[in-house]
């Protein structure tokens, strides 16, 4: 008799492993780490090691410490450390990398359970917490190389929220303005997001109405559309975090109206509330609602009908 194997959902048949597609989300997220050292210089590098070693070595040792099988080789961890250092501005001291990476694996990853039951996005979560912690070092942004420390040191969407002039749409796009260290470059961001779609990693339903969303309502509102959809953690969050297997719907109608959920709670932090960005709240709060969603939008079984 072959052994029953019992795993929690989601369940698709495919025949590509976890670990393939943790690779190719990595593959995915390169352009954008790349980017990022262009950008901010080689302590984007720093930072993203310490990040990702880090989130390695927490999986690890604490499955050994619970005598529970190693998954390290899912490359999931691999994965959570690269979104997190993304999320960071480059001048973030490392011992406040290291605590954020660790709370990312072991408090929000696997003490619900490990790959797969965690109930929110881990890096998202961890990013949100070190803002509250960390308040002035996860603000205290960086300019770009050769831009001198004279010059204002404002994020594109600080600007717009205190009435100023933006960064021209090239720079927006190419990524050159002080912003979290993989976020900024959208044309990095865009190639990955191309690539796993090419793979069929993720669909293009929650990134389009995420950021169709945002497009909308911009215009809605009389804002600039294209510094809204350039700026901030836009791209990366609708490409790579909202997209995550565990902590989002799987259907397709719950795909898009998580990512319309994430679009108008963006909107709403951006517009009128005291932080000038949203996404990383928007994606977890609905990440608390997507049981709800996918109960809401999951496929009715048929019948016979009739009475029995």
């Amino acid at each position: 008799m072959n052994k029953l194997i019992s795993s929690v959902s989601p369940h698709f048949h495919t025949p590509r492993t976890s670990t393939k597609i943790m690779l190719d989300v990595i593959i995915a997220l390169m352009p954008a780490a790349v980017a990022s050292v262009i950008i901010f210089g080689w302590r984007a590098l720093l930072v993203i090691g310490v990040c990702v070693l880090t989130c390695v070595l927490s999986e690890f040792l604490f499955e050994k410490l619970c005598k529970k099988e190693n998954t390290v080789s899912d490359l999931s961890a691999v994965v959570t450390g690269m979104l997190l250092a993304f999320n960071l501005p480059v001048s973030i001291p490392v011992w406040q990398a290291v605590i954020g990476s660790v709370v990312a694996i072991i408090v929000v990853k696997q003490l619900f359970g490990g790959i797969g039951q965690n109930f929110a996005n881990p890096a998202i979560t961890a990013r949100i917490i070190m803002l509250v912690a960390f308040a002035g070092p996860m603000t205290n942004w960086t300019n770009p190389v050769g831009i001198p420390d004279s010059v204002t040191s404002a994020t594109p969407l600080a600007v717009m929220t205190n009435g100023g002039a933006l960064p021209s749409y090239k720079d927006l796009f190419l990524g050159y303005y002080p912003g979290s260290l993989g976020e900024t470059c959208t044309l990095a961001l865009l190639l990955g997001g191309i690539y796993l779609l090419i793979r069929r990693v993720i669909s293009w339903h929650t990134p389009v109405a995420f950021i169709g969303t945002v497009a909308i309502m911009s215009l809605v509102c009389g804002k600039d559309v294209l510094g809204q959809l350039l700026s901030g953690g836009l791209m990366i969050g609708a490409i790579f975090m909202a997209t995550d297997y565990s902590t989002t719907p799987s259907t397709k109608w719950g795909k898009i109206i998580f990512g319309v959920g994430c679009g108008l709670i963006t909107i709403l932090i951006r517009f009128w509330g005291n932080y000038p960005e949203g996404v990383s709240y928007s994606i977890l709060i609905m990440n608390i609602l997507t049981p709800f969603i996918s109960k809401l939008t999951r496929s009715k079984p048929l019948t016979g009908g009739g009475k029995q």
